[in-house]
């Protein structure tokens, strides 16, 4: 588990499909994860599978982000975080995250669980790079981002499609501080 003040993030458990199968076919959720059509339960537990396996091995790792409580493992799970595109050779990887439970939304839950996967990137998994893509009209996703010190380093026009119309995506990028002695 990776511990921060409010929130802790824990590898998934078998549970999580049921949470999986209310986020991942939420539809207002789709414009921003790509998906097109719901996801069953067989699939969720594909990934699930899958997920449990070593980065290196499955070149991604999805974590549950979970409310803390005095006993840990007990408190509400209210988003994921995911690194994907893992590529250990070039040391970077992207990186997502959803609070699915709209309750929790705006209380900075996402500003600290990302705070925490990116100080486990560099820390643990030795990263020299993160990055992201964020339709350039999600306000809340782009300050949630620049907030924990991702830079603005490209857009890439008319990149995805939905409700019949073209958007434009900002990449965002932050690399590895330099530590000076």
């Amino acid at each position: 588990m990776i511990r921060g003040n409010g929130v802790l993030l824990r590898a998934l458990e078998p549970k999580d499909v049921d949470l999986m199968m209310i986020y991942e076919n939420d539809q207002e959720v789709w414009p921003v994860s790509g998906t097109l059509s719901p996801y069953s339960r067989y699939t969720l537990e594909q990934y699930y599978a899958n997920a449990t396996q070593d980065i290196y091995n499955s070149r991604q790792m999805r974590l549950a982000i979970e409310l803390i409580t005095e006993i840990p493992g007990r408190g509400n799970t209210i988003g994921y975080i995911d690194v994907f595109d893992f590529d250990p050779q070039n040391r970077r990887a992207g990186i997502g995250i959803l609070i699915g439970d709209k309750e929790q939304r705006a209380k900075g839950y996402a500003t600290e669980a990302l705070s925490l996967l990116v100080r486990h990137c560099f820390g643990v998994l030795s990263l020299h790079q993160l990055y992201c893509h964020i339709n350039n009209n999600n306000d809340v996703s782009l300050r949630l981002f620049r907030k924990v010190g991702f830079q603005p380093c490209g857009l890439l026009k008319e990149w995805i499609v939905y409700d019949s119309r073209w958007h434009d995506v900002a990449v965002m990028q932050l690399v590895r501080p330099k530590i000076v002695v």
